[in-house]
């Protein structure tokens, strides 16, 4: 009676988790179909791809929908239990390792560029030109990758060649062999969002203080500066949140299977797959001219506005 109790309760954990990973994909393939919208939007006129906010809004896209892609992929490796060659796993990892951190980097770049355009408007069209634009792209690269260098300089240092001729489910968690491996991945991360957190929060006094002595015109779109960097800061906050859930879930881990499962899956949802969509979709509609070509190529060409 209790196999049968047993063999019953690992069934419904099966079934609960094939359900939850079919909900997964459908989701998956909802938020990529609607950047992948709002990255044709961004193509579709010149204006866009010539101005420096609307560049580094394509470069958070881009970086955005590649990681909800390969990490789908690597959620149904692990869920299948598929194994692969450590050293392709390397390349992944890396790959979806830098892409995380991008997007945070850009969004600090995305707001120093706001805080430009309000508190230096005449040096504006000179720090933030096209060209400006593609050096911050390969500056934003550099910086996103050095915490990729050291985490995997440190596996590098310290793994055996026999280890990367091994098969294994891919995780980043396979390359941290020590504890102390994973105390600087986090000490680094933490570094990152606390130079962040600082740089945004410059960037909204200098704008309020701006925003104080306005008036007209001025005032109203340095209300609305001041409100695009808020809302930097709460996409920071989702990042922050979904760098701290490895450790949340690796706490759980030591208590409850059951529940690792469930708060894995939560934060998965609410985390990662969420805010690498909603976020640029409502930066994207609180843009007056974004939202206006974004509603024309949504209804396939019938919605026309002239402006």
């Amino acid at each position: 009676m209790a196999d049968n109790s047993s063999s019953i309760g690992g069934d419904s954990i099966q079934r609960q988790i094939n359900d939850r990973v079919i909900i997964v994909q459908l989701l998956v393939v909802i938020f990529l179909c609607i950047n992948l919208l709002l990255i044709v939007t961004f193509f579709k006129k010149e204006f866009f791809y010539t101005t420096t906010r609307y560049i580094l809004y394509a470069v958070t896209l881009l970086s955005d929908s590649f990681v909800l892609l390969v990490s789908d992929v690597l959620l149904i490796l692990t869920f299948f239990q598929i194994t692969m060659h450590v050293w392709l796993c390397i390349i992944i990892t890396v790959l979806v390792f830098m892409y995380m951190i991008l997007t945070p980097v850009t969004l600090t770049a995305m707001t120093l560029e706001r805080y430009v355009a309000i508190c230096m408007p005449l040096r504006h069209g000179e720090l933030c030109s096209t060209r400006s634009a593609i050096n911050c792209i390969l500056i934003i690269h550099g910086l996103s990758s050095v915490p990729c260098i050291v985490v995997f300089s440190n596996f590098f240092a310290s793994a055996s060649l026999s280890f990367y001729e091994q098969h294994s489910v891919c995780s980043v968690e396979i390359f941290m062999l020590f504890r102390w491996h994973d105390h600087i991945r986090s000490a680094l991360s933490q570094l990152y969002f606390l130079i962040m957190c600082i740089t945004i929060v410059f960037s909204y006094v200098q704008i309020m203080k701006v925003a104080k002595t306005a008036s007209g015109e001025n005032k109203k779109s340095t209300w609305k500066g001041l409100r695009t960097v808020i809302l930097h800061a709460f996409q920071l906050l989702l990042c922050l949140i979904q760098l701290w859930c490895p450790f949340i879930e690796a706490a759980v881990l030591q208590i409850n299977v059951r529940l690792f499962i469930n708060v894995r899956y939560f934060n998965y949802i609410m985390f990662s797959l969420a805010p690498r969509c909603l976020s640029p979709l409502i930066y994207g509609l609180r843009d007056e001219k974004f939202f206006l070509e974004l509603k024309k190529y949504a209804f396939f060409g019938l919605y026309k506005k002239q402006y």
